[in-house]
């Protein structure tokens, strides 16, 4: 089997293996429905709040109720349970209130949640970005008034990487009487949080982007916050999720969490480098390029980099025979023969956005990696233009 170079992980990430080994006693030992009045069950359940405890630890979340549990925690299926929860909530708690304010450049998790709430009569703010995917503050300003129920600014875009003002947008919110809510599955487990020092009501976090198993995701929602869950059923989550655990990925994503929390700075120093090490030598290497996002201000780990005049599908499939996993975007959107909506509101040419294409690290990464991507990323650019009639004629 030829070596695998994966450089996808805003896509998704390996489980680490501290993780997997965590996991696994919950399978076949400790099986326990963690509501049963036995001890058998109490045992697992204590297992939950070890995970809801790390997960806090991870963003900075710190109320524990008399029970010794941090109810500010709720476990989630996913990052897009936690986002159409913390904002279905919103609407159903501030009833009087239509209008949900959001960015043209959030997850389809969000934006395909809006756009149905919008057909059923609620007004949507969808409030745009500049070329460099920066938000303006005036304009959200303008926007949030007193008919708003909540706004979901993203922490972190998933393609480019640039970081949203979102406590700055989250006080503006609350000064309106609104609710906010950021989806910050990119950024949990690569920026330091902490939600103590913030004016964030509802944050949302998924473990497949930070190396625990997919199927499992966690939503954050402050003290005090009223909450509706729209997942009716049992008593679970103190009565807000209804649904039998899912223990073995709730532990899993407890420890990815620890783990996280011990290698943030890896983040930022080691991750980094690699990723500005193959900026500066693609620019070096290949003509016609640029590099999109908030070069100031974006995640360490992710590099959008566009290919003037060649197709981004094309360029996947060519580093793909030589085992080199990247991405044209969203995992959620690749397939699709448009341009991503996130280049698409930055009002990025056609001929750069049909050729963007992500690279997105992990701190399993290493040099060899980088030297590998750029061993073949010329070759296969050079081949692509070479057959490219918009290149011949540009």
């Amino acid at each position: 089997m030829k070596e695998v170079i994966y450089v996808d992980n805003n896509a998704t990430t390996a489980v680490a293996p501290e993780v997997f080994n965590v996991m696994k006693p919950f399978f076949t030992e400790l099986y326990g429905n963690p509501s049963s009045i036995h001890s058998f069950g109490g045992e697992v359940a204590s297992h939950i709040e070890k995970a809801r405890r790390q997960v806090a630890n991870l963003i900075g979340a710190d109320f524990v109720d008399k029970n010794g549990n941090n109810t500010e925690i709720l476990f989630t299926s996913c990052g897009t349970e936690s986002n159409s929860s913390a904002i279905l909530s919103a609407i159903a708690i501030k009833d009087d209130r239509k209008k949900i304010v959001t960015s043209e450049v959030e997850h389809p998790a969000v934006l395909n949640l809006c756009k149905e709430l919008e057909r059923k009569g609620y007004t949507i703010e969808y409030i745009p970005v500049d070329d460099n995917g920066r938000i303006d503050l005036d304009l959200v300003r303008k926007v949030i008034d007193e008919n708003t129920a909540i706004v979901s600014i993203m922490w972190a875009n998933n393609e480019t990487g640039t970081i949203f003002p979102v406590e700055k947008i989250a006080q503006i919110a609350k000064a309106k009487g609104a609710l906010f809510h950021t989806d910050a599955v990119q950024a949990v487990g690569k920026l330091p949080i902490n939600m103590k020092e913030s004016s964030i009501d509802m944050l949302s976090l998924s473990g497949h982007k930070l190396h625990a198993p997919k199927g499992v995701g966690a939503l954050y929602v402050r003290r005090g916050t009223r909450f509706k869950s729209f997942l009716l059923g049992g008593h679970q989550e103190f009565g807000r999720r209804a649904g039998t655990e899912n223990v073995p990925s709730i532990v899993a994503l407890g420890q990815a969490c620890k783990e996280a929390l011990e290698h943030i700075a890896d983040e930022t120093t080691n991750v980094k480098k690699l990723r500005d090490y193959l900026e500066e030598r693609v620019v070096e290497l290949i003509p016609e390029i640029g590099i999109n996002g908030d070069l100031e201000n974006r995640l360490p780990n992710t590099s959008s980099i566009s290919f003037k005049f060649i197709e981004g599908e094309a360029i996947l499939l060519l580093l793909n025979q030589y085992g080199i996993c990247a991405s044209s975007g969203s995992a959620c959107t690749t397939g699709s023969l448009e341009p991503s909506h996130v280049l698409r509101a930055m009002h990025l040419p056609y001929t750069s956005a049909h050729g963007t294409i992500r690279f997105s690290f992990s701190r399993y990464n290493t040099m060899n990696d980088v030297e590998v991507i750029l061993k073949h990323l010329p070759d296969v650019i050079t081949t692509l233009r070479n057959i490219s009639p918009f290149w011949q004629e540009r």
